[in-house]
């Protein structure tokens, strides 16, 4: 009989604290879904979502060996911090023969200056030749005006009046001569001018050459675009690199960092510009970063896939399709520096 008493405590006891226990779970759940009925009244709730920054590749302009490597493994870097440098022994060598070969060219054009100015005085010499010539001309015209008078009375003998004539022609044929070399002095200094003309804009070609030399000398010391964090090192001294080649990573960190969350289409209904976020990130629990709503995605994020789904085939299922929101993150207390890209996140955005 006490045994039988015994087994009825114990059993009284154990449904006593099988009810507690089912009691406080039943509370428990109680509270937890009316905490979740009550964030799912006020909020809009995705953990869809990641944190992002600019990630831009650093790459090479110009190909060679590399001589130098001054950053490591995520390295904070400032604008303007030289990363890489190339040799550029080869580049110098081309700036230095596209100099000189620009040197040339304007000794060339200082020589063919003087060659016009030496061909205009001798254009000046050829106009008075034609005076000369012009005067000799006039005087013997006169000469023979006279004797072809002195002929028709007899009082010039036909030897007389021929030799005359004879000096007449010489003096005419002189006055052409001078007259033909003026022209000709003329058309040398045209032809010195055009010949000046090309010179000259083989020397603007000459000074592009060097132009563009300088700047692959300036390209062999690869910088910093801006403020930010180094990624993977994976490169090493005197390993060769072609132009274009990505040797390096950059984070940056001046363009800000930003959530994009993938919200269903089902939950932008309350959602604007402007409107305030709240964002825990999966490293950091209990942690809340505060953000705002930047811009909404023109379309759902299959529609920016690779192959976007084609429903007019006949095979349609209803999907329920996400739309990225974009949220900047707001640094009030210095605390985003903290959070990396690509990590986790749960974001609310409260209905309104």
């Amino acid at each position: 009989m006490s045994t039988a008493n015994t087994y009825t405590s114990t059993d009284k006891l154990i449904t006593r604290v099988t009810a507690w226990i089912a009691g406080i779970i039943l509370i428990a759940l109680l509270v937890w879904g009316g905490i979740s009925l009550y964030n799912l009244y006020l909020y809009e709730e995705t953990n869809d979502a990641q944190v992002q920054e600019y990630i831009n590749p650093v790459t090479s302009r110009v190909g060679g060996y590399i001589r130098e490597i001054r950053y490591e493994e995520n390295q904070d870097v400032k604008k303007g911090d030289t990363l890489i440098i190339i040799d550029n022994s080869e580049y110098q060598l081309q700036q230095q023969e596209a100099e000189a070969a620009l040197a040339n060219a304007r000794a060339q054009l200082q020589a063919l200056s003087s060659n016009i100015q030496t061909t205009a005085q001798s254009s000046q010499v050829n106009q008075s030749q034609i005076a000369a010539a012009k005067a000799r001309l006039w005087h013997q015209q006169q000469e023979y005006a006279r004797y072809k008078k002195l002929y028709d009375v007899e009082s010039a003998t036909q030897q007389q009046l021929e030799n005359v004539q004879a000096a007449l022609q010489v003096a005419q044929s002189d006055y052409r001569s001078a007259v033909e070399s003026y022209q000709t002095s003329l058309s040398k200094v045209n032809d010195t001018r055009v010949q000046r003309a090309v010179l000259e804009a083989e020397i603007k070609r000459r000074e592009a050459i060097v132009n563009r030399n300088k700047l692959d000398v300036g390209y062999t010391i690869i910088r910093a675009p801006y403020r930010g964090k180094m990624g993977r090192r994976t490169i090493q001294n005197g390993q060769q690199i072609q132009a274009g080649q990505t040797l390096a990573y950059i984070v940056d960190q001046q363009a800000g960092k930003w959530v994009i969350a993938n919200f269903k289409e089902t939950q932008l209904r309350h959602m604007h510009v402007g409107e305030t976020a709240e964002i825990e990130a999966d490293a950091f629990p209990g942690q809340k970063f505060e953000g705002r709503i930047v811009s909404l995605s023109p379309a759902t994020g299959s529609s920016f896939s690779l192959l976007p789904p084609d429903n007019s085939t006949g095979n349609f299922v209803k999907i329920v399709q996400r739309v990225p929101v974009r949220i900047a993150l707001i640094d009030s207390a210095n605390t985003i520096a903290l959070l990396r890209a690509g990590m986790n996140t749960n974001v609310l955005v409260k209905k309104n």
